[in-house]
């Protein structure tokens, strides 16, 4: 299961208003993918749509979508955000990745 903390939940349902979705219906789909300062990255984006290979998990009040494949190395991931003057927006809290980069956005395992 992939959690979201309650900051997170509230910046998404906004992001999601602002791009024409609707947190009630739609997804946020989260992923994995090569690439970045650690070998893997992850990804981040909305969608109306569930394919037949992703999971689905809803917290928060937030539906998340992952293939399947992806599920591996996000397992218990928590998806918060941190805003402020130094904030990084989202950051993943992945516990499977053994190495990060200083940004936060890629990982290996």
């Amino acid at each position: 299961m992939i959690q979201v903390s309650e900051s997170a939940s509230r910046k998404i349902v906004d992001m999601m208003k602002d791009d024409g979705f609707d947190a009630a219906i739609d997804f946020v789909r989260v992923g994995v993918k090569s690439g970045g300062c650690s070998g893997l990255s992850y990804e981040l984006k909305f969608d109306k749509e569930i394919g037949e290979n992703d999971k689905v998990f809803e917290d928060n009040n937030i539906k998340i979508a992952v293939e399947k494949k992806s599920f591996l190395y996000l397992a218990g991931t928590i998806l918060e955000y941190s805003g402020g003057l130094n904030g990084k927006g989202f950051v993943f809290n992945n516990p499977n990745a053994q190495r990060t980069c200083g940004c936060g956005e890629s990982f290996s395992l």
